[in-house]
C-alpha cells in the first residue's frame, strides 16, 4: 500500500487570517507530507504493508504507529475547517454537547483549556464513547483516542508548527481563532 497526501478541500489561502496560506504551506505541505514520505520507507515488509490508517494506528507501534497515527491526525485536523463554516452545532450534536458539557460556550472553553494546557506536542480531542457521551481528552505526540476505544469528532493540533508561522508562542489566541473555521457540519457528519 502507498499512502498519499490526502488534497485540501479549499484553496491554501481560504483559512486566512486564521491560518496563513505560508502556514497551510509548511504545516500540510512539509510537516503532512513528511508523515506520508516516512510512512511510505517503513511500511515494505512489515506487518502493516496493506493495513489501513486506521489499523495502524490502533495496533501499530513505534515509527509505522508514529507517522500513520500523524498522517490520520493531521488529515482530520484539515478537514475539520472550511472558508464558510457552519459555526454552530445543531440537532442530535448540540443536545449532546449542551447535556454534557451544560452549554456549548461552556464546550468550548473546556476544549480551549484542555488544548492551552496541553504540556509539550499533542492534540486535544472531542470523542464520543461507546455510551454516546462526549468528552475531551489530551493526547500527546502522535497518539489518537481510537487506540482507546474512543470515536473522535474534532481535534486542535497544538505541535507548535500548527500555529508558530502566525501566532508565534501565543497558543491560545490560535485555539480562540480556530472557531471561526471549524464546520460544524463536518463535525456532525462524523457523530
Amino acid at each position: 500500500m502507498t499512502v498519499k497526501l490526502p488534497e485540501l478541500p479549499y484553496a491554501k489561502d481560504a483559512l486566512e487570517p486564521v491560518i496563513s496560506e505560508k502556514t497551510i504551506d509548511f504545516h500540510y505541505g512539509k510537516h503532512h507530507q513528511a508523515y506520508v514520505n516516512n510512512l511510505n520507507k517503513l511500511l515494505p515488509g512489515s506487518d502493516f504493508e496493506s493495513a489501513d490508517l486506521e489499523t495502524i494506528i490502533k495496533k501499530g507501534r513505534g515509527g509505522i504507529f508514529n507517522n500513520g497515527a500523524q498522517i490520520w491526525n493531521h488529515t482530520f485536523y484539515f478537514e475539520s475547517f472550511s472558508s464558510d463554516p457552519k459555526n454552530t452545532p445543531e440537532g442530535k450534536l448540540m443536545a449532546i454537547i449542551e447535556r454534557d458539557f451544560g452549554s456549548f460556550d461552556q464546550f468550548k472553553g473546556a476544549f480551549e483549556k484542555a488544548a492551552t494546557t496541553l504540556f509539550g506536542s499533542g492534540w486535544a480531542w472531542l470523542v464520543l464513547d461507546e455510551n454516546e457521551k462526549l468528552s475531551i481528552v489530551q493526547a500527546s505526540n502522535a497518539d489518537n483516542p481510537m487506540r482507546n476505544g474512543l470515536k473522535p469528532l474534532l481535534t486542535a493540533d497544538v505541535w507548535e508548527h500548527a500555529y508558530y508561522i502566525d501566532y508565534k508562542n501565543r497558543r491560545p489566541e490560535y485555539l480562540g481563532n480556530l472557531w471561526k473555521i471549524v464546520d460544524w457540519s463536518v463535525i456532525e457528519g462524523r457523530l
